[in-house]
């Protein structure tokens, strides 16, 4: 028995099998060898040959690698734009990418573990009438409340308690949920109603005692 074609079926499926199946830590080139992959921080400058490993070169500024690999191009890094409310909570290296947070006076509307608040924006304020319920912070909107009735907020901060009159003041002026009461002096001036015939007699007698000295 001829065992001839069997034998060049197992060395092709042999090299088959070496050719598509890498150990780990190798990859494949364009030639279908297995090569050594390059390091974290490094790519792949030129691959093996049969006298030469693989040639690596390191990431350059703005780049990164965070893995062992047979690629040819560094990943480009996170930019944290303060622009958009972000910056560099970890600096990119060439080995990890950076993680941005998001700025004081911010909060984070997308977050990733891996690099961090993608898109932050500006904490509410709250309006005239209201108070700050809850500050604002990295991860949360400021939360707002309106004020109970009786107290005022000018700025939408704190509600404070309307002012009450004194008994010798007048209110002038109602509160309102932004602006407080308004209180005046009472007047100086008294003045007293007469009765219609007491008035009538004051006039008469007037008249009269001027026409005794005509």
């Amino acid at each position: 028995m001829d065992t001839t074609p069997l034998l060049f079926v197992a060395v092709a499926a042999s090299i088959m099998a070496s050719a598509c199946c890498c150990r780990a830590k190798e990859y494949m080139s364009g030639d279908g060898e297995c090569c050594p992959m390059c390091n974290e921080g490094t790519i792949v400058r030129s691959d093996c040959t049969a006298l030469l490993g693989t040639q690596c070169s390191p990431c350059q500024a703005g780049t990164f690698m965070n893995q062992p690999n047979g690629l040819r191009r560094c990943f480009a890094c996170t930019s944290c734009d303060p622009g958009h409310g972000l910056f560099a909570k970890q600096t990119c290296t060439t080995m990890s990418d950076g993680v941005c947070d998001a700025l004081s006076g911010y909060f984070c509307k997308s977050w990733a573990d891996a690099t961090g608040c993608s898109w932050a924006e500006k904490h509410s304020r709250c309006a005239p009438g209201q108070r700050i319920k809850e500050p604002g912070t990295s991860r949360s909107d400021t939360v707002c409340e309106d004020c109970a009735d009786g107290y005022f907020s000018p700025h939408g901060v704190n509600c404070t308690l309307w002012t009450e009159c004194s008994a010798t003041q007048t209110k002038m002026k109602a509160g309102t949920s932004s602006s407080d009461v308004v209180c005046g002096n009472a007047s100086r001036h008294h003045y007293i109603l007469l009765p219609p015939f007491i008035l009538w007699s004051v006039t008469l007698s007037g008249i009269l005692t001027k026409g005794l000295f005509l």
